[in-house]
């Protein structure tokens, strides 16, 4: 018996995951916890994979539609998307054996802001949720639940589902008591009232999530670790973007817009984003603050530094070196981590109250300042759009980042027209190359595209992006954003044709 497991009428309803996966029927809608690998559920998600892998094998077929906070471990996306077990997701995902069944029209799958799941599901877009699949530290006596490294969308499918299984992991560390701050957002449209968080470090709501024990129909002990991939050391391109966007900074401080601690940081998932960190654990800022949805290496390396003095989030993902420093350091760590729920940490109305300075990366940027955060060379989706939405059309300062180039110089990440938009010009304060940054503020669409070709396009583009421009420019149509609609996806087409964007160059396998 798990002391793990305080309350007593759950103590009866512990089995194992096989058995937990057999209360699940084909067709089944679960909503899962997890924000990337951190907190999500390992066993039953996998015995659920195993469902399907024996019913392929007897010429069936076994399904669920699954729905989470963002991304999974590979526990989840990985096992169900390698077995085929499931038919819908939403609104997030970074596997590849998920996102290949996505490209390949075998699942259906809906990108979407991460701060809209919470109302979409609660108003029942999504229908009934059968069961919330949730990982937790602990279960107290009075059946609330003590969370671990994510709270994510936990706390709305376990207010809505109309069974609850939990995956008690002993592998979480029971210090993570009291880090979190769950305050759901109540009310209909019309009915609610502000969210009262007017800095990084206030708290609102409880160290823990309440649940009637009596909704609870199977509780499966476990001890795993979330898998979370190391990151990049950083490369010299990642170094000159970061040096760019802290030039920006401090440009900033000097003409009074930002304070000398800057308001708090938003830094999206990935190498470059958290090269950026890096840059600002080295630069002239002191006593930061992060209100952002990932805490990531770079962040972890600021608190220790002191460069930043607090840091809220919904989760946190660490590599396999900085989470042993983590784990083995976490009573530092306690004081200034709060982690909250994803329809809190990615607010609009808190982001914009806080001013936050957001910082993503993009995968291409036309020239009049759109961005494309999710498809590649307008086809698949690469992962998703995330948070990147949320917090670009509502920061005080929304960076986009990339080099600006990729595939050796094939494709350039600066095209005359985006094959797919996420972030439209409107929610853009610049674009970050490791050739420049285009401040895009207080510019027409025309002096929005001399920025970006001039200071963020490789050289190698700038002649076809500067003839594309004056021969849409002297048109005699479309005045105000001109396009060439013949040409505008030259650059994607010569790539899809040929493989490289470039023309008259040697074509590169």
């Amino acid at each position: 018996m798990s002391s793990r497991v305080q309350n007593r009428s759950l103590q009866a309803r512990i089995v194992s995951a096989e058995e937990a996966a057999a209360l699940v029927p084909a067709g089944a809608t679960l909503g899962t916890s997890g924000f990337t690998a951190a907190g999500a559920p390992k066993a039953v998600p996998q015995a659920l994979a195993r469902r399907a892998q024996e019913a392929c094998a007897r010429g069936e077929r076994f399904g669920v539609r699954l729905l989470t906070g963002a991304s999974t471990g590979p526990e989840v996306d990985g096992a169900l998307g390698l077995e085929g077990a499931v038919d819908f997701r939403f609104p997030y995902q970074g596997d590849p054996a998920m996102r290949a069944r996505i490209n390949a029209g075998l699942i259906e799958y809906q990108d979407m802001h991460l701060s809209h799941v919470g109302p979409l599901i609660r108003y029942g877009y999504y229908g009934k949720v059968d069961f919330a699949v949730v990982e937790v530290a602990k279960v107290r006596e009075d059946g609330s639940l003590v969370l671990g490294p994510a709270v994510g969308a936990s706390n709305v499918y376990l207010e809505v589902a109309e069974r609850v299984i939990l995956e008690v992991n002993e592998g979480v560390d029971e210090r993570y008591e009291g880090m979190h701050d769950v305050f759901g957002v109540t009310g209909r449209h019309g009915e609610r009232r502000e969210i009262p968080i007017y800095a990084a470090d206030t708290r609102c709501g409880s160290p823990y999530v309440k649940l009637d024990p009596a909704r609870v129909a199977a509780v499966v002990l476990t001890n795993a670790a979330d898998r979370s991939g190391a990151f990049k050391a950083p490369e010299e391109v990642h170094r000159r973007i970061a040096g760019h966007i802290l030039d920006f900074l401090e440009g900033e401080v000097r003409h009074g817009r930002l304070p000398p601690s800057l308001t708090p940081i938003q830094s999206g998932v990935g190498n470059i984003p958290n090269a950026v960190l890096a840059g600002l654990n080295e630069g002239p800022f002191e006593q930061m603050t992060a209100y952002t949805e990932l805490i990531q290496d770079g962040m972890i390396d600021m608190l220790d530094s002191g460069k930043l003095r607090f840091a809220s989030a919904s989760a946190v993902a660490l590599s396999p070196e900085r989470q042993a420093r983590y784990r083995r350091d976490l009573d530092r760590y306690r004081d200034r981590i709060v982690l909250r729920p994803q329809e809190i940490s990615n607010s609009p109305e808190v982001i914009r109250r806080l001013g936050c300075i957001a910082m993503n990366g993009f995968v291409e940027a036309d020239i009049y300042g759109h961005v494309n955060s999710t498809h590649i060379v307008g086809k698949g989706i690469e992962n998703g759009i995330g948070g990147s939405g949320d917090f670009a059309r509502n920061s005080a300062c929304s960076i986009f980042m990339s080099p600006s180039t990729a595939k050796g110089g094939r494709i350039s990440a600066i095209v005359p027209f985006a094959s797919h938009v996420d972030s439209t010009e409107h929610d853009v304060t610049a674009v970050v190359t490791e050739y420049g940054l285009a401040d895009l503020r207080c510019r027409s669409p025309k002096q929005k595209a001399r920025e970006i070709i001039e200071r963020c396009a490789h050289p190698d583009y700038r002649p076809l992006l500067r003839d594309y421009c004056r021969r849409a420019w002297d048109a005699d149509e479309g005045r105000h954003s001109p396009h060439l609609l013949d040409e505008a996806f030259a650059f994607h087409n010569r790539y899809r044709a040929l493989g490289d964007m470039r023309p008259g160059l040697e074509v590169r396998p």
